[in-house]
């Protein structure tokens, strides 16, 4: 369990850095909202291919609460791993997104003020939280699981661009992305119903994987 937690801590860590870091460098690269997208998004595939390859074999390479809680929900593991998977996880995000303030720079604490709300945002977290664990367990209910850091990195890529949140996806980002006022920030006002829409997804995301590989 050491060894998984530790796996899990150090992957969020990174991913964190790679969204916030990427995040940070574009503006500062850039005016143009569409190359800031384009420069973050390209990062955070590149970030999470690498970290799902270097920690799937000891942890399972979640990175995500909400691929840990399907992982139980679907008895592949002990409902005990959870809580503590998900409080690395954050913790993990948390530190990752200090790293990448304090590498530019800025005060280690920065809170988010970038609102992020309305109807249309929230119907595109169900939906990318449902497309990411429904891959997610596919893959793993085929014995395609070794395929998931091409496919998953793909699929975030993606959904950067197909959905109106820029598909976060998952509730250890959406919690810990509010520690940076910077592109890819969000108002901890705006946290609560992002994780809440996560949840949604990804139990329709359960539901929908145990009828398509039964």
């Amino acid at each position: 369990m050491t060894r998984r937690l530790l796996a899990e801590f150090i992957g969020t860590a990174f991913l964190l850095t790679g969204v916030m870091g990427s995040g940070i460098m574009a503006e500062r690269l850039t005016d143009d909202v569409g190359v800031q997208l384009l420069a973050n998004a390209g990062a955070t595939v590149g970030v999470l291919y690498a970290i799902i390859l270097m920690f799937g074999p000891v942890s399972g390479a979640h990175f995500n609460p909400a691929v840990t809680i399907a992982d139980a929900w679907q008895r592949n593991r002990p409902w005990s791993d959870v809580g503590p998977y998900v409080a690395v996880q954050i913790a993990g995000g948390a530190i990752g997104a200090v790293a990448a303030n304090l590498m530019f720079e800025l005060d280690a604490i920065n809170m988010s003020e970038k609102v992020r709300d309305g109807s249309g945002q929230y119907i595109a977290e169900v939906v990318a939280t449902f497309g990411l664990v429904l891959l997610i367990f596919t893959l793993v209910r085929s014995g395609r699981d070794h395929l998931a850091a091409g496919a998953v990195a793909a699929y975030i890529g993606g959904a950067y661009w197909f959905t109106s949140s820029t598909s976060f996806a998952n509730p250890a980002v959406s919690v810990t992305r509010t520690l940076s006022n910077t592109f890819a920030g969000i108002d901890p006002g705006s946290a609560p119903a992002f994780v809440a829409c996560q949840l949604v997804g990804m139990a329709l995301a359960v539901a929908a994987a145990r009828v398509l590989y039964p």
